[in-house]
């Protein structure tokens, strides 16, 4: 239970940078990969949520925890837990392959934009340091 308690907090310290960074580029860079964080609407059952206010961000920290425990879990498997470069070069690949789904609505950004892409892939690889860093820490703690 403690080990939940603290992939708790590494997915809301993490995703709280991920979406800061992104907000930080929206707002900066006038660039919208932000809003893709909280889109829904390429998920047939959650579309009709998306209406209720804050569920987007409900969306994104959930998102956040089971990708963290899940990619935990399968590192540990192969005894990688501990390594940054794990975590990082999963979100990186995956969040590049996943944000191709943005092709399946109409709010921003567009598929095409290969800037939206770029920024959307450097935030996801600083959301796996963050998380590689935490976990790495986490189980120096506990050794």
């Amino acid at each position: 239970m403690r080990l939940l308690y603290k992939l708790l907090i590494t997915s809301i310290v993490s995703g709280t940078v991920l979406a800061g960074f992104l907000k930080v580029v929206q707002v900066t860079l006038n660039n919208d990969a932000y809003i893709l964080l909280f889109n829904m609407d390429y998920i047939p059952l959650l579309k009709n949520v998306e209406k209720i206010n804050g569920s987007g961000y409900v969306f994104h920290f959930v998102f956040c925890f089971v990708s963290v425990v899940s990619l935990f879990h399968l590192a540990k498997i192969v005894q990688l837990e501990k390594h940054i470069a794990v975590y990082v070069i999963v979100f990186t690949a995956g969040s590049g392959m996943l944000y191709f789904l943005t092709a399946l609505t109409n709010q921003p950004p567009s598929a095409t934009s290969v800037i939206s892409w770029l920024y959307w892939v450097v935030a996801h690889a600083v959301f796996g340091i963050v998380v590689g860093v935490m976990i790495k820490y986490w189980l120096k703690q506990d050794a």
